[in-house]
């Protein structure tokens, strides 16, 4: 969605947004962990209620909820709308395909994958989950930096294609944000460091967000180049049916958002530990919220296929 931003924003602004995301984001994540350590807490939950009591914690505890779990939701979609297009271009899987069916994909992909991961109890396992998620993105960076080169020749050039601003910039926000957001997971990557000290949190920070924001600028740019005002909220759209290119970034991109379901689900399970159980699930309570919070998830991905709606409310 980050070369749709450029559009909804205007290019230059949009660079400039996207800048000032990345840094707010930088900035409050190293400031949630001061405050964790100021007040003696160690989830993000506990900082708020002794920072605002009662109500700001059950405020917290369903907004910090709710943020996962319909990403997750999000995440279930793009997975079926994804692959299904990849799987079309497998010589002999026709329309009528069960690998072309979306409820099929979610439900295998959450089988085999999704849950299975998202049992872990430490989320210091993901790494080299996380490790693959990266190297995929960047893959899909590449991708489409050579379809620039190769693809933006022959799209015609829309009018006021550079032009400074345009009227969309907090819908680019909103965009770029659900790109950036991390906070409500940052206690549990903090608690999972070798050392967990302010210093070495500041700098793993600083070096995650200073990657992140150069992959989505270079990423906006190359897919906004391509397209200009003709870029479609999901860059892939954009790309032919029978571009193999597109069609193997597609499935890095599939895969990539399978991997990267487990983070929010630990996040979910954890405010619910906190609220219910008193922060600590024993190993059969830990597989029954787990499966269910998936379940829930996958069910209502199921029923609804629309991204749009979901991402809004996010």
């Amino acid at each position: 969605g980050l070369p749709y931003s450029m559009k909804e924003a205007g290019f230059p602004l949009g660079v400039l947004l996207l800048f000032g995301v990345a840094y707010i984001t930088d900035y409050s994540i190293i400031l949630l962990i001061k405050g964790g350590n100021l007040s003696s807490t160690n989830t993000y939950q506990e900082l708020v209620r002794k920072t605002y009591g009662l109500v700001g914690y059950l405020i917290l505890s369903t907004l910090q909820f709710l943020y996962p779990f319909i990403a997750m939701i999000s995440y279930n979609i793009i997975t079926g709308d994804t692959l299904t297009k990849v799987f079309q271009r497998i010589p002999g899987v026709g329309p009528d395909n069960v690998l072309t069916d979306r409820h099929f994909i979610i439900l295998l992909t959450t089988v085999i994958f999704t849950l299975p991961i998202s049992l872990y109890r430490d989320i210091a396992k993901l790494g080299k989950v996380s490790l693959i998620s990266l190297i995929l993105t960047i893959v899909i960076l590449i991708i489409v930096m050579v379809r620039t080169v190769t693809f933006s020749p022959q799209v015609p050039k829309s009018e006021n294609a550079w032009i400074f601003a345009k009227s969309n910039a907090v819908q680019a926000v909103g965009v770029m944000s659900f790109a950036f957001i991390c906070n409500h997971n940052s206690f549990l990557i903090y608690g999972s460091l070798e050392e967990p000290t302010l210093k070495n949190w500041s700098r793993v920070t600083h070096v995650s967000v200073s990657l992140a924001v150069f992959i989505s600028l270079v990423f906006a740019a190359c897919g906004y180049m391509t397209f200009t005002g003709y870029t479609e909220g999901d860059i892939f759209e954009n790309y032919c049916r029978d571009d193999n290119l597109a069609t193997f970034g597609r499935f890095c991109y599939g895969v990539t958002v399978i991997l990267t379901f487990p983070l929010e689900c630990f996040v979910t399970r954890e405010v619910i530990a906190n609220v219910f159980f008193h922060g600590n699930l024993s190993t059969v309570f830990h597989i029954v919220v787990t499966v269910v919070i998936i379940a829930v998830a996958t069910g209502v991905s199921l029923v609804y296929d629309c991204l749009g709606i979901v991402l809004e409310l996010n």
